[in-house]
This record gives C-alpha cells, structure tokens and sequence, in this order.
C-alpha cells in the first residue's frame, strides 16, 4: 500500500472512529451559515468536514477554478475532500496528513476549550494546466467540540499564497490563532509518540530493522507471544493493515 494510502487510512480512522454523543447537536446549519458568508469575501475554497456524519461541505470562491470545483456549493460523502487532495502534490499530501494527525495528538493534551484556539498551517504545491507548480495555503481548525472531547466539526481553507519560493516540505506550523504564537515543532511532534507505547515503539523500530519476533524475544527478554501481542497492537493502532505499513507509517509520523 503506497505511503499516502495508509497515513491517510490512519488519518480517516482517528476522526470517524471517535464517540460522538448523538444526542448533543454539532450546530451544523450555524457553522454552514458562517462559512457561506466567509467565502463571498474571502474568495478561497472552504471545506467544512462532519465527522459524525461522515461528509463535507465545499464552498467554493472563485478560487475554487484553480481545483476544477463547480461555482456552486456542494456536498460530498467524505468528511475527506479527495476531490481536492488528489490536485496536490502527493509529498505534500501525506506531509499535511500527518501534521493533521500531530495537531490532534496536540490538542488532546489540552482543554478542549481551547481547541479552537489553535489552527495548522502550511504550503501545499500543486500543478497547474501549465505543468508549473502553483502554492497554496492551507489551514485546518477544528470549530466544534463535544462535551467527551470529539471533535465533530472541522474547517479547512485553501487560499493562494504568495509565498512562491521553490523548496520541499509543507512548512507545517501549529499556530496560537489568539497569539499568534507556533507551537514549538518538537513539542507537537512529540504528542504523534503518544499513539504507540513506549514498548510498542521498541518492538516496531527493532521490526523495522529486520529482525524476527524471535529475536525481538531475546533482545527484549520477553515471550514471543508478548511481541505478537505488540504487533498487533500496533496495527490496530496505526489503522494499518500489517506490519509493513505500519513501518512506513511510523516512519512517516516520526515515530520511529
């Protein structure tokens, strides 16, 4: 399974599979409102994701041509905007997926008052009709919260950037929207950590150098049946699939 694949799998699951009180009401038509009148004067492309029920709300600006994306608003069957992830660079992608993935490792070592506090930022590239790369900002910011601390409700705005300097990476940031403060990287970074063990790390890291649940065994100085027990933890916590994705997607997410 390509890289993007199973980031983005991680990715889907963390958000669907949370327990979302069914009765509490996520305010959608009040959010749709406000993202409505923010599109008339900001012009940029707005997605508003309902975890709960599973789908998007795009609000197109007359940026939305860049994305091929209809003048109308629409709905999608996705919380994911894969109409529009699919015109980015793939790098960029899975770069942004992953400091989605921090951002909510992040946020769950707060107040869930706070949450909609912060906001990621980054550069995505994309091409053109001319094959030349085109830069766009991207943020993500959650806007509603549940009393048990899902989050229901999320925001994503695709704007132009007039940052056209050519480099790779996202120059993904975590940003205090109230201060204007980046949250330290490392700090953030560290929260995708939290996913697996402290063991479930060692047991992956010494897989991904090769070695056989036999000899993870001897050099841990634990059963094979407890290392089994690891790797499969690890898949059910990677939302992988096996043992070789999540290796990549560890790697990806610098947990190992």
């Amino acid at each position: 399974m390509p890289q993007n694949t199973s980031v983005e799998n991680q990715l889907m699951t963390t958000f669907l599979e949370q327990k979302f009180e069914i009765e509490e009401s996520n305010d959608i038509e009040m959010y749709k409102q406000f993202v409505a009148n923010y599109i008339k004067i900001e012009q940029c492309v707005a997605v508003l994701s309902d975890y709960r029920s599973d789908c998007s709300y795009i609000y197109a600006g007359s940026f939305g041509a860049v994305f091929g994306l209809p003048d109308e608003n629409s709905v999608i069957d996705s919380a994911f905007e894969e109409c529009i992830f699919t015109k980015i660079n793939a790098d960029d992608i899975v770069e942004r997926h992953i400091l989605e993935l921090n951002f909510y490792q992040f946020l769950k070592e707060i107040p869930k008052e706070e949450y909609s506090n912060y906001s990621t930022f980054s550069r995505l590239r994309m091409k053109s009709s001319n094959e030349k790369n085109m830069y766009i900002n991207h943020r993500t910011i959650y806007l509603k919260t549940f009393n048990n601390g899902s989050i229901s409700l999320a925001l994503c705005l695709y704007l132009p950037s007039t940052d056209l300097q050519s480099r790779i990476g996202i120059d993904g940031k975590i940003i205090n929207i109230r201060t204007g403060d980046i949250v330290e990287s490392e700090k953030y970074k560290n929260n995708a950590e939290k996913i697996l063990s402290k063991r479930e790390i060692e047991v992956l890291s010494s897989v991904a150098k090769g070695n056989k649940s036999e000899q993870i065994a001897t050099d841990m100085h634990i059963s094979v049946y407890t290392v089994r027990r690891h790797r499969q933890n690890i898949i059910e916590k990677l939302k992988v699939t096996n043992t070789a994705e999540a290796i990549q997607t560890a790697f990806a997410m610098g947990i190992i």
